[in-house]
C-alpha cells in the first residue's frame, strides 16, 4: 500500500488546526491532583477519581514519591503550564483537601466530611452511562447558591470557576458537552456538595415505541401481530425506558446534537446520570499565599482588630530582621572577597621577591598580579631561539633564552616548562673511551641506600646498634663495617665481603 499523500490545502488545514489546538491547550487551566503523606487505599482511589473528573487537562498518571516535597511540584508546574493544585491529606480524625492557585495563592483548606467513590456510585445504578469518549472533553461546571454575601463565598466560587475552562456560548459546540460537574452551597450547614454527572439528550413528543425504533437496538416484535401494537401500546418495554420528562429538563436545541432524533429547533430532554465521585466539603480557612501567609478567613477562629494588628506587627518585625541578616551576609561576603584578593596579591609579591633574591628572574620578569599572565615576550629572544632550533635541531635551554617561548604541540598544556635537573651520577654525554659505569648504588641516579634518612618520629634500628644510620662505616653495631667502597658495584652471587652477625645473614648455596 502506497504512502498517503495530502494536497496543499489539506496540509495547510492540518497545520492551522495544530496551531489552534496548541493555543487552546496553553490558555486553558491545568490541574495537578496528588496526595501528601500516608492516606490509605480508599483515599488513594478518591484521588484517582478526582483526576478522572478533571480530564483531559490534568496529569492522569502522575507519580508521587515519598521524598517529593511541595517545592518539587511547584518547580515542575511552571514549564508544564499547571495553574492549580488539588492536594489530599489524611490525619487520624479527618480527611482534608487543599485547592491552591499557582504561583502565589490563595490556598483554600477544605474538610472532606463525606465521600463516595465512582465504583460505589455505579454499582448502585441499574443502568449507568459511562464511556471513554465522555472524558475527551472537559466537563461543564454548574454553580448553585454561590451568590450569597461574603468574601469567602465569592473567593470560593472564583476558585472553582478558574479550575475549569471557560466557554463561549456563541461558539460552543454542543457535541463537546458530555459531562457536568455540579457544586451546590448550603448556607445553613455551610457545606459544598460535589456531584459528577453524565449528560444525555433524547427527543420528546413521541411514544416509547417510536423512541425505541429511533435507537440502535431494535425491539423484539416476535409476539406482535402488527407494528402498530408497538407504536400504540409500547409492550415489552421496561419501566426504566419510560422515564417521565417535564418542563424542568425539556429545551429547544440550537444545534444538531449527537443521537437519533436530536435535530435543531426541536424539543429534546436533557437527562443526567450520576457517575461519581461524590464529596461533601466544608471550608476551614483561606490563606493568602501558597500554603503560607496571612489567614484571610477562618471558619472556627475569629480574632479582634487588636489581635490582627499585633500579628501584622510581628510579621513586619520578622521581615525587617530577615532583611537585616541578608544585608549583613552580603557585607561579610564582600569583606571576605576583598581580604582574599589582598592575601593573593601579598603572596605573589612574596614569591616575586624571593625569586629575585635567589637570582632566578630579573626585574623585568617579575609577575605582576594585575598584569595578564600570557603576555608576549621580547621579540629578540624569540628570534634567537628560532635560529637556534634551525641550526641545532633541538629545543634550546631556558637559561640560554629566558624570554623565549618553547614550541609545543596543539594539545599541549600552556604551563611553563620546569627546569630539568640532572640526577646524581648522570651528566652530559661522554665519548665511549672516557665513559665509565657509575657505582651500583648510583645506577639509577638516586642516592645510596645508606644515605636515606629515616622517617621522623620512628627509629628504624634498635638501640643496641647505637642508633646509627644504615650504611655508615666503622663503629660498633654496623653491619657493613668491613665493606669497601668499590664493592657496591659487584654483581649478586660473587664473593661476599659483609662482616656482621651470622644470625642476621644466612648463606644458602649462593643465595642470601
Amino acid at each position: 500500500m502506497g504512502k498517503q499523500r495530502f494536497t496543499k490545502n489539506q496540509k495547510k488545514g492540518r497545520k492551522a488546526a495544530s496551531l489552534v489546538a496548541e493555543e487552546t491547550y496553553s490558555t486553558v487551566p491545568h490541574t495537578f491532583v496528588f496526595q501528601r503523606g500516608q492516606i490509605g487505599r480508599n483515599v488513594g482511589q478518591l484521588v484517582l477519581d478526582i483526576r478522572r473528573v478533571m480530564e483531559p487537562f490534568t496529569a492522569r498518571s502522575l507519580k508521587v514519591r515519598k521524598k517529593n516535597v511541595l517545592k518539587d511540584f511547584v518547580a515542575v508546574a511552571g514549564p508544564l503550564g499547571i495553574t492549580h493544585f488539588s492536594i489530599f491529606t489524611k490525619t487520624e480524625n479527618s480527611i482534608n483537601m487543599r485547592l491552591a492557585r499557582l504561583p502565589k495563592g490563595p490556598t483554600l483548606y477544605f474538610h472532606v466530611a463525606k465521600y463516595t467513590l465512582i465504583k460505589d456510585v455505579i454499582s448502585s445504578l441499574k443502568r449507568h452511562r459511562m464511556h471513554e469518549q465522555q472524558f475527551s472533553h472537559h466537563p461543564l461546571l454548574v454553580l448553585n447558591n454561590f451568590g450569597i454575601e461574603g468574601m469567602h463565598i465569592k473567593l470560593m466560587a472564583t476558585m472553582f470557576q478558574n479550575m475549569f475552562p471557560s466557554i463561549n456560548v456563541h461558539k460552543l459546540n454542543l457535541n463537546s458537552i458530555k459531562r457536568c460537574v455540579l457544586l451546590n452551597y448550603d448556607p445553613v450547614s455551610q457545606e459544598v456538595e460535589f456531584r459528577h454527572y453524565s449528560l444525555k439528550v433524547v427527543p420528546v413528543g413521541m411514544s416509547r415505541g417510536v423512541k425505541k425504533l429511533m435507537q440502535e437496538k431494535f425491539p423484539n416484535m416476535s409476539k406482535l401481530e402488527d407494528i402498530s401494537e408497538l407504536l400504540m401500546k409500547g409492550v415489552n418495554l421496561s419501566e426504566s425506558e419510560a422515564e417521565q420528562d417535564g418542563d424542568h429538563n425539556i429545551t429547544e436545541l440550537p444545534q444538531v446534537y449527537s443521537g437519533r432524533g436530536n435535530m435543531a429547533s426541536q424539543q429534546s430532554a436533557v437527562r443526567l446520570t450520576e457517575i461519581g465521585p461524590r464529596m461533601t466539603l466544608q471550608l476551614v480557612k483561606i490563606v493568602e499565599g501558597m500554603g503560607e501567609g496571612k489567614v484571610l478567613y477562618h471558619s472556627f477562629v475569629s480574632k479582634t482588630e487588636e489581635e490582627l494588628q499585633e500579628m501584622l506587627n510581628r510579621k513586619e518585625a520578622r521581615l525587617k530582621e530577615k532583611e537585616e541578616r541578608k544585608r549583613k551576609q552580603e557585607q561579610n561576603i564582600a569583606l571576605k572577597k576583598e581580604k582574599r584578593d589582598q592575601n593573593k596579591k601579598r603572596s605573589l609579591d612574596g614569591i616575586n621577591r624571593k625569586r629575585q633574591q635567589e637570582g632566578q628572574v630579573s626585574d623585568d620578569e617579575v609577575e605582576d598580579p594585575g598584569k595578564p599572565e600570557d603576555q608576549a615576550p621580547a621579540e629578540e629572544s624569540e628570534d634567537e631561539a628560532e635560529y637556534y632550533r634551525q641550526a641545532v635541531g633541538e629545543e634550546p635551554d631556558e637559561d640560554m633564552f629566558p624570554g623565549a617561548k618553547r614550541k609545543r604541540g596543539p594539545g599541549k598544556s600552556p604551563k611553563p616548562f620546569k627546569k630539568r635537573k640532572l640526577s646524581q651520577g648522570k651528566g652530559p654525554p661522554h665519548d665511549k673511551k672516557s665513559f665509565k659505569l657509575p657505582d651500583r648504588g648510583n645506577k639509577y641516579g638516586g642516592k645510596r641506600f645508606g644515605d636515606r634518612k629515616p622517617p621522623e618520629g620512628r627509629n628504624r634500628f634498635r638501640k643496641s646498634e647505637g642508633g646509627k644510620k644504615f650504611g655508615q662505616k666503622g663503629g660498633k653495631g654496623c653491619r657493613f663495617a668491613g665493606q669497601k667502597k668499590g664493592d657496591a658495584g659487584k654483581k649478586f652471587g660473587g664473593p661476599k665481603s659483609f662482616k656482621g652477625r651470622k644470625k642476621d645473614l644466612k648463606h644458602k648455596k649462593g643465595k642470601i
